[in-house]
């Protein structure tokens, strides 16, 4: 078995182009709201409403992805969502519509994320999965690094010209929706849970292994200290 095959491959460009479009409008973003209005607390909220959508929709949409054996269904429409969003900033300056267009990426995140990351396990045995994970992280953060860097140039080329640079990130979110359609896959149901409400994926806590409880509670002290990027980027 290769470890970096087509699959890996593809789905790390995917990343790769997907991280271009957001990183694009990671450094602007703070000071676009600032200019139409929003004010520091206004921003807070909206990133905190928006990585909040994020990270509970990530423990929803995996756990369905398990009862469905499928993950393509969720890495598309993730993907999608996060493209079109890009544009949708671009279309109107009123604060719910902004904060409908960045919940909409921060959705279009949850949906994906752990689908994507399941079908990269499918992908790797357990001695290449570091090595497979690896690959696809590395991809993801060159995108991060390309990103701002095709910003930067439209902003000295077109200074505040904040629209353009929402409609430039839509094209490579676009192309990482179109990639994903090389893909295929089989039905593999694996699901570990009973079906239940939208919070039941909390219930895989009580089968989890120790190591996976060490590591999630040392991730949420770190999310609860970590102060956002976005108000270093203002100061």
């Amino acid at each position: 078995m290769k470890i970096i095959n087509r699959t890996v491959l593809i789905l790390s460009i995917v990343s790769l182009f997907a991280d271009i479009a957001s990183e694009m409008l990671y450094p602007v973003i703070p000071f676009y709201l600032k200019e139409i209005g929003f004010s520091f607390l206004l921003i807070g909220v909206l990133e905190g409403i928006a990585n909040f959508t994020a990270g509970l929709s990530k423990g929803y949409f995996g756990k369905r992805s398990d009862e469905k054996g499928l993950r393509l269904p969720f890495i598309k429409l993730g993907y999608l969502l996060s493209a079109i969003s890009k544009p949708m900033m671009a279309a109107f300056a009123y604060p719910l519509w902004i904060f409908f267009a960045r919940t909409t990426d921060r959705l279009g995140k949850g949906l994906r994320t752990a689908a994507r990351d399941a079908l990269l396990s499918q992908n790797a045995t357990p001695e290449t999965k570091a090595r497979v994970f690896g690959f696809h992280r590395s991809m993801d953060t060159l995108g991060a690094a390309i990103g701002p860097i095709i910003a930067l140039l439209l902003f000295v080329l077109f200074p505040g010209n904040y629209v353009l640079i929402f409609l430039v990130a839509g094209i490579p979110g676009l192309v990482s929706v179109a990639l994903i359609f090389l893909l295929k896959e089989e039905r593999r149901p694996a699901s570990t849970l009973a079906k239940g409400n939208f919070f039941s994926f909390f219930n895989y806590w009580n089968i989890a292994s120790p190591q996976y409880k060490k590591l999630v509670i040392g991730l949420l002290f770190l999310a609860l200290f970590n102060s956002s990027d976005i108000f270093l980027l203002l100061q």
